[in-house]
């Protein structure tokens, strides 16, 4: 054992990942090749340290002989301010805090003409957003996808077009990786099917430290299952749908909960957005949205009532939103990602009918 990781805990309990030596140097010799690691690179350490979205770039970067510059505390001023002071080339972020710094008042009058690369990973991030970030940064911007229990990366996406590039993307280099159903048969490659992902390979955990209950129950037949739900095309290229924890089931139809926050991030009075499921004695779960409100709106009826019409007529009528709240801000983990486990149980402790 090299390192003891804890899962960000999301959705579920957190556990204890352990990566091993051989784990964390074949991944950062796959991210050396990948991502074109030079002497000639600046690394901003801006995500937190004690995470995989950040934590892996010690090794790769320093096997290159690149240089690393830090941000103690995050705060999307002080990240773009390290951006042009260092002359940042690349650096990996969670959406949440690329959304705060793009949405920076500030943002639109910076220039960065040594950043060459923007990635992000951690959680689904919507087209809008890719947007914008591509707007402000003028740099390439990489997609990736990965687990505190994969070193991180499994699949990186740099397509052309905003919907390719919030895709998941293809295999990282070392990494085998199937989508299958329930019975472990490969889902046909038709960008439709949708099944879990599982993977295997160099940089994946042995498993759980000091539980072999969690361990056997994700590593099964040399196949680590990753509780991710995805599409996968002819290419190979995968598109997450949603975490098996958080996909809704209302009125037995399957809602994702990504791709109705996709559809909100396109509305112009949303900030951020998290959708997720509540029980519901009629539907089994009912489909909520909790808003933060952007571009001067306020939260009440006018804007719930325009946010379902927006819904409705992009979506089908049983994956709008149900239930609509207004808050100042949402919940986040130490990482920085979205905590609707918290939204959850915030919301069923009081008793919402």
């Amino acid at each position: 054992m090299a390192f003891l990781y804890t899962t960000s805990g999301t959705t579920g309990r957190p556990k204890g990942v352990v990566l091993t030596h051989d784990n964390v140097v074949q991944h950062a010799l796959a991210a050396c090749i990948e991502l074109e690691l030079t002497a000639a690179d600046t690394w901003a350490h801006i995500a937190p340290m004690f995470h995989l979205a950040d934590a892996w770039a010690t090794l790769a970067l320093t096997l290159v002989g690149a240089r690393h510059v830090f941000l103690p505390t995050f705060e999307a001023g002080a990240a773009l301010d390290l951006f042009e002071r260092e002359r940042v080339t690349l650096t990996n972020l969670v959406p949440t805090m690329l959304g705060d710094m793009v949405r920076h008042r500030t943002a639109a009058d910076r220039r960065f003409p040594d950043l060459r690369l923007i990635l992000s990973g951690g959680a689904p991030i919507a087209p809008a957003v890719v947007r914008q970030v591509m707007e402000v940064f003028r740099a390439e911007y990489v997609q990736t996808y990965g687990m505190t229990e994969t070193s991180p990366y499994l699949t990186l996406s740099a397509e052309e077009q905003f919907a390719l590039r919030a895709r998941t993307g293809r295999p990282f280099l070392g990494v085998d990786l199937e989508v299958v159903d329930e019975s472990g048969t490969r889902v046909p490659t038709d960008d439709a099917a949708v099944g879990e992902i599982r993977v295997r390979g160099a940089s994946v955990t042995p498993g759980y430290f000091e539980d072999s209950e969690a361990t056997a129950a994700a590593i099964r037949g040399g196949w680590l299952y990753t509780g991710d739900l995805a599409r996968i095309d002819a290419h190979g290229f995968v598109e997450i749908v949603d975490r098996k924890k958080d996909m809704i089931l209302s009125g037995g139809e399957n809602v994702y909960s990504t791709e109705v926050e996709a559809v909100l991030h396109e509305h112009p009075s949303v900030a951020e957005v998290a959708v997720f499921g509540l029980p519901d004695e009629r539907w089994g779960e009912r489909v909520t949205a909790a808003i933060v409100p952007g571009g001067g709106a306020e939260g009440g009826a006018e804007l719930e009532g325009e946010l379902n019409a927006f819904c409705r007529s992009r979506l089908a009528a049983y994956k709008a939103p149900k239930e609509w709240h207004f808050v100042d801000a949402l919940p986040r983990t130490g990482t920085g990602k979205i905590s609707k486990r918290e939204l959850r149980s915030g919301l069923e402790s009081k008793g919402r009918p």
